[in-house]
């Protein structure tokens, strides 16, 4: 274990020594830039002065980000699976060797992508306090000069440098995205799964080399004790090979309970301020961070829209009387006006839609069978259908459905919603709406339905 440059004296107790073996190969490089020190320098280390920061306030942030963090990943490339990867459909769609493990995502529980993408949002608000504490934590690590002692501690910069990189572009940019404000210039998507890869990867390489240290660094001192302790009984821990340790701590002006309490008091803030947006009823209102807002409107109808029918560019007449559905499989056409879809079986059922920017609502649908829509092409097996809209333009103006999306009997052409007609914002005259699937891919305004049989495939 590497040891610290000599500090001076805190409380008595002077720094250890340096270590005549403290360099890694290779050891002139690194003795080189220990004596030709910046500008600076040596101010900025003495400058960071707060007698909190230190391996064990460090572990107890990154002790919470080593347990939320694999579920921010877990549930963000769940999130891309449900998008139809297979189907090309998925954005970004050509990520080569990058690709997840193509599988029909499943309908059922019907609140499956409810879940995965409400935490997956949530969680990654809900933690910008623990990753700023933790920084907080650890920024005079940015200012240790030489910058490394061998091959290995630049491999931990390294992995440090993506790692805090990495975790701030996906912040900023996940954030700018829900509140659709795209000031980026690039495309959402791409960066965020390319970026949320190379985080990734940096992710568990710094748990490989700093798993042992946090374990150490937690035991040191007893998270209750210390939790107790008050701003006037705070004293600064042992110097430390990582140098955390202020080598000149000033007085105490908040206790480490104080730190901690603040962290973990923002964080239960922003979750106050965000939850709603996933969940029904009157937590909807406490959810200011919810992008198409808290009170969409009144009556059946009063719940979010994500693209309306005016920036989707549907004109009015294309949906009036004149408006026909048009079936497609096996060779056969069917066409069908609204009254023809209402005169055949009506299903209903409660089922939820979910948005990519996180919000999400569970409604009562009522509408065609999907698979009885397919029966009427000929189509009883279908490998895939293809679902176009009216609207002429936009990424998800098309969806594919897997076979077990189209076969589900809650996956239905919806031409009701808790018993009156869809708004023209929410698909009139006829929209999809299957359990668990991403509500850009629940199309509105749809115009054609193309079953593909399983002999197509």
């Amino acid at each position: 274990m590497l040891t610290s440059r000599p500090g001076p004296s805190t409380g008595g107790t002077d720094a250890p020594a340096p270590d005549a073996d403290g360099y890694g190969a290779p050891r002139r490089l690194w003795r080189a830039l220990d004596r030709n020190r910046p500008p600076g320098v040596d101010a900025a280390d003495r400058s960071w002065r707060s007698p909190l920061r230190g391996p064990w306030l460090t572990a107890v942030y990154g002790s919470v980000l080593l347990v939320a963090l694999p579920l921010v990943i877990v549930t963000g490339l769940l999130d891309y699976a449900a998008y139809g990867p297979r189907f090309d459909q998925a954005f970004p769609s050509n990520v080569g060797w990058l690709r997840l493990p193509t599988f029909d995502w499943p309908t059922r529980p019907s609140w499956l992508f409810r879940v995965t993408q409400g935490l997956h949002v949530t969680l990654g608000i809900v933690l910008i306090p623990v990753v700023l504490g933790k920084l907080w934590s650890v920024i005079p690590k940015l200012f240790n000069w030489p910058p490394a002692r061998s091959l290995a501690q630049v491999l931990e910069r390294l992995t440090l440098l993506l790692l805090v990189g990495g975790i701030l572009f996906q912040i900023a940019t996940g954030l700018l995205n829900i509140q659709y404000a795209y000031l980026f210039g690039f495309d959402f998507y791409t960066a965020h799964y390319f970026g949320a890869w190379i985080f990734t990867g940096a992710f568990v390489a710094h748990v490989v080399l700093k798993l042992p240290r946090l374990i150490t660094a937690l035991r040191s001192r007893p998270l209750g004790a210390e939790l107790r302790t008050p701003r006037a009984a705070t004293r600064p821990e042992p110097p430390d090979p990582d140098k955390l340790v202020a080598a000149r701590p000033g007085p105490a002006t908040v206790s480490r309970r104080g730190a901690v309490g603040l962290v973990g008091g923002g964080a239960l803030l922003l979750a106050a301020l965000t939850v709603g947006q996933s969940l029904d009823g009157p937590l909807r209102r406490t959810a200011l961070l919810l992008p198409r807002g808290r009170q969409p409107g009144p009556g059946p109808n009063g719940f979010p829209v994500n693209r309306t029918i005016a920036a989707a560019g549907v004109r009015p007449e294309q949906t009036g009387p004149g408006w026909r559905l048009m079936l497609r499989g096996s060779g056969r056409t069917v066409t069908l006006d609204r009254p023809g879809l209402l005169a055949m079986a009506q299903h209903t059922a409660a089922l939820p839609i979910s948005c990519v920017e996180g919000w999400s609502t569970r409604q009562t649908w009522t509408g065609v069978r999907l698979r009885d829509l397919a029966a009427l092409v000929g189509v009883a097996d279908p490998a895939a259908a293809r679902v176009s809209s009216l609207e002429r333009a936009g990424l998800f103006r098309t969806a594919v459905l897997a076979p077990n999306q189209v076969l589900d009997p809650d996956s239905l052409l919806a031409l009701r919603v808790n018993g009156v007609d869809l708004s023209p914002d929410h698909g009139y005259p006829a929209r999809v709406i299957v359990p668990a699937l991403p509500g850009v891919h629940c199309t509105k305004w749809v115009a054609e339905i193309d079953f593909q049989g399983r002999a197509d495939d």
